[in-house]
């Protein structure tokens, strides 16, 4: 990633740093070069480069320049940059923002929407000339500071409220939502307005609210909420190997637990055997002494959090085995933030939630 120190301070710094990241990583016999005066068509436009091929081809960019989006705006810059290009022979409309979360750059390609940000996130498709440049840059704002407004999914109220219209298939109204997830209306109506501002949820008539997709919501989370960083973590070895831990888990009554991690995911789909265990539970030392585990500085085969919130608690399921499971959704977001291959376990896990939504979801 290349990124300058000091934020954009205006449209034309980000439309200058955003040429400046194209030329760096433009093959050497390709060009990009100012357009005439008026080959932009709509004088809305903010930039209109020429990029060349060395066959020849060429196609007209145009570049629309915001500082801050948000996931509910990528409707609206598609259809302003199909309408840009629409005047222009071979017109490509780019967006240009000081910084694309995650999710936006999502939105973004899922609906062809090329961009640049200045963080260095980047990603330009065209078919005339054959072009594909993409590239990774900051996955967290770096220029939001404590005075500028940060949305977020992090605590046990916005948890509650994810894991909610993720895990029961319905339209909502604010008062239904918060009794299910158990928070206050004036918490519900935040974290809706987050989820709105972000374009994951949208309010219907009659002030029902609806969450289109449930995956977008749990990828979402997971930028705000991880199974080691939101509890106490601590770590130790199974001397006689995971089977036989699980078996002693499963005779557990004393602790409240749920498993995470790979041995959960495994109930639905397999990725590789488990090298380790993941659970959460109330009382760590507690739950070590039932299960015969030994603490470890190194070599760990367990790792048991002590979570700040109860929400992985909610709405278990307890296998032909007896051993008590976290959700599917919660068992893929606490995957997608651990270490090693645990985002491809992740990932088989989605499809799985997504090829057997009437499995795990309830209406």
């Amino acid at each position: 990633m290349t990124m300058e120190a000091s934020m954009p301070r205006n449209g034309a710094e980000l439309l200058r740093r955003a040429v400046d990241a194209l030329l760096a990583r433009l093959p050497a016999s390709w060009s990009l070069r100012p357009a005439p005066n008026g080959a932009g068509g709509d004088r809305a436009v903010d930039a209109v480069f020429t990029l060349t091929a060395p066959d020849g081809q060429s196609a007209v960019l145009l570049f629309e320049a915001k500082s801050v989006v948000h996931g509910r705006d990528v409707p609206g810059i598609r259809q302003k940059l199909a309408t840009y290009s629409s005047q222009v022979d071979n017109g490509h409309g780019v967006l240009v923002a000081r910084y694309l979360s995650p999710q936006v750059r999502a939105g973004l390609a899922d609906v062809g929407v090329s961009f640049v940000d200045t963080t260095g996130n980047i990603r330009v498709k065209m078919s005339t000339p054959g072009f594909y440049l993409a590239d990774r840059g900051a996955d967290a704002d770096p220029w939001r500071g404590p005075g500028r407004p940060r949305g977020t999914l992090k605590g046990a109220p916005a948890a509650n409220i994810v894991r909610a219209v993720a895990d029961i298939s319905r339209d909502w109204t604010i008062r239904e939502l918060v009794q299910v997830a158990q928070v206050s209306a004036g918490t519900g109506y935040r974290v809706i307005d987050f989820l709105e501002l972000e374009g994951l949820a949208t309010r219907e008539e009659r002030g029902k609210i609806a969450v289109p997709s449930w995956e977008k919501v749990l990828r979402r989370w997971s930028e705000d909420y991880s199974f080691t960083g939101d509890g106490r973590v601590t770590r130790w070895i199974a001397p006689r190997g995971l089977d036989d831990l699980m078996k002693r888990v499963a005779r557990t009554e004393s602790v409240n637990y749920a498993i995470t991690g790979t041995i959960a995911a495994a109930e639905w789909a397999e990725y590789a055997p488990a090298r380790s265990a993941a659970i959460y539970t109330a009382n760590a030392e507690r739950a070590a002494a039932d299960w015969a585990l030994r603490p470890a500085d190194a070599g760990a085969n367990v790792l048991l959090v002590e979570p700040d919130t109860d929400v992985p608690f909610v709405r278990t399921i307890t296998n032909s085995a007896g051993l008590r499971l976290a959700a599917p959704s919660q068992v893929v977001v606490d995957l997608m933030t651990g270490p090693g291959r645990n985002p491809q376990e992740a990932e088989e896990l989605m499809e799985w939630m997504k090829t057997n939504e009437r499995s795990w979801r309830t209406g």
